[in-house]
């Protein structure tokens, strides 16, 4: 790591803010990363019978026909998403130009105006060529941080079938008190995994920085913690038993032992729910004694982690050694793309950025890219849909002045926190075609480059934030006719869902 961006990673500290006393004000400026430590007890032990009896209903654990993985990635602190990353326009859309003095507030410098110049400053995710505007994907500025973390990670092939979503939506500076988190969302619609419904990179009910939405929050699925190899593989502990013996031995005994629990449990006057839930336990444990923990080791994935640097794998092993964003990343996609988890939670620190230059913002922009670019690159080499949404906590705003530090890339600094530049986006891969959009914008800014907090029912109001994410998850599966009804029962969006959705019904789940 060089000089410049060891100081890059260094905590931030504020002139204009309290020194953080608070996890989440130390998580937001990067003082810390979040530790991990996970302890699973069997999921027998987990079961009241009010609980077996709703999963053995329900149909929870080995899926036959999962929804889509999804995967949310949570800068805390406050990041640049729209404008210098991903662009974003008026009423009319991504490219319904801003006025100068708009992208100037968004950090972009006048002489990279996409208005100025669509063909050499719009750059679409599903193009190759840098600066190509033709394509019909979601658009990014040219030398979005973001778009060139994702490239370096993920192939040409894969972004062609990747598109997108901006949403135009304020939310506040500095905290982690934002309903943002929709993964219990993904959860209500079914979205669930063959080990544990939800994982999260930090002990928290939302696996995050950000807050679950009011009336969301299940605690028998709150996530699991999950942010290191170790805690991936220590979702499945066999014991002694696969220590002793060939792991296919191992699996006789574990079937011997179901057999002789079935002749005990035949004598017991139990529910016949109670019943179904052992016996379907004990073959999803006898199928994770036969091929033990090291299936859900990233590091033994060959389609995700690598020795050496090759086209297959966006990870190499020094890599998830050297950066802990690419060691959560890994441990997180592995079991999210795999189905082991259903929905997963990244939370990076550190993206309360605005220090008076613009390089420290661009180093960290660059390796969220190259986290999002990973995963989704994993999802096209196992041949699976992904999603991935990106939020954070307010955002941040320039003053004007240029940073001409080599990492600054001659770039607006960010000066301060601007809750009014906020917005969040997602992203969709699919193995069997592009996703297909119906609008690549929701909501809109003003020409002078804030939120119109009166375009719609979220853009100033992050629990419908939320709960349109989970809208549009459905709208992947041709699926909006349950929003409001079985999934967010009551919501509040009903009345809009039309203007709020994105996306249409992906080829895979047609």
């Amino acid at each position: 790591m060089t000089k410049q961006n060891r100081r890059n990673d260094a905590p931030l500290l504020h002139p204009d803010h309290a020194r953080p006393v608070t996890r989440r004000q130390f998580l937001g400026q990067g003082f810390l990363t979040g530790a991990a430590f996970v302890t699973i007890p069997s999921a027998l032990q987990l079961l009241s019978p009010q609980m077996a009896r709703a999963q053995a209903a329900c149909g929870l654990g080995v899926l036959s026909q999962p929804k889509i993985p999804a995967i949310v990635f949570d800068l805390g602190g406050g990041a640049n998403t729209l404008g210098s990353n991903v662009l974003v326009g008026k009423a009319g859309g991504q490219l319904d130009f801003l006025d100068p003095d708009g992208y100037e507030k968004l950090g972009i410098p006048s002489n990279q105006l996409p208005s100025a110049d669509p063909a050499a400053f719009v750059h679409r995710i599903d193009s190759p060529i840098p600066g190509d505007a033709n394509g019909t994907g979601l658009a990014f500025h040219f030398d979005s941080a973001f778009l060139r973390g994702i490239q370096l990670r993920a192939t040409p092939a894969t972004l062609a079938n990747v598109d997108g979503a901006v949403f135009c939506a304020r939310s506040d500076n500095d905290t982690g008190n934002n309903p943002h988190n929709p993964m219990f969302g993904f959860a209500e619609a079914d979205r669930a995994g063959q080990i544990v419904t939800l994982v999260g990179t930090r002990n928290a009910d939302s696996g995050g920085r950000s807050q679950v939405p009011a009336g969301q929050f299940d605690p028998e699925i709150r996530p699991t913690k999950v942010s290191r190899p170790e805690d991936a593989t220590g979702l499945v502990d066999t014991g002694k038993l696969v220590e002793l013996m060939d792991p296919l031995d191992a699996a006789d005994v574990m079937r011997a032992a179901k057999s002789i629990s079935n002749n005990k449990m035949a004598k017991l006057a139990e529910d016949p729910a109670i019943d179904q839930l052992v016996d379907k336990a004990f073959d999803e444990t006898i199928g994770l004694t036969a091929f033990g923990p090291d299936a859900l080791d990233p590091l033994q994935d060959a389609c995700l982690v690598s020795a050496n640097p090759v086209d297959n794998a966006p990870f190499t092993a020094a890599d998830i050694n050297n950066r802990s964003e690419y060691e959560k990343t890994a441990s997180v996609a592995k079991l999210v793309v795999e189905n082991r988890a259903g929905a997963g939670t990244i939370e990076f620190g550190g993206y309360d950025y605005h220090d008076s230059t613009r390089a420290t913002g661009e180093i960290k922009d660059f390796r969220v890219g190259e986290c999002i670019g990973a995963a989704l690159q994993y999802a096209a080499n196992v041949g699976t849909p992904l999603v991935i949404y990106v939020l954070t906590d307010g955002s941040v705003a320039s003053d004007g002045t240029v940073d001409n530090s080599q990492d600054g890339r001659d770039k607006l600094i960010w000066k301060g926190d601007n809750s009014g530049t906020a917005g969040t986006f997602m992203l969709v891969y699919d193995p069997m075609g592009k996703p297909p959009v119906i609008n690549h914008q929701i909501g809109f800014f003003r020409g002078g480059g804030s939120v119109e907090t009166s375009g719609n029912a979220i853009a100033d109001n992050v629990t419908g934030l939320a709960q349109a994410i989970v809208l549009n998850y459905l709208a992947l599966h041709n699926e909006i006719g349950r929003f409001g009804n079985d999934v967010i029962p009551g919501s509040n969006l009903v009345g809009q869902i039309a203007a709020l959705t994105a996306f249409g019904q992906t080829p895979s789940t047609v």
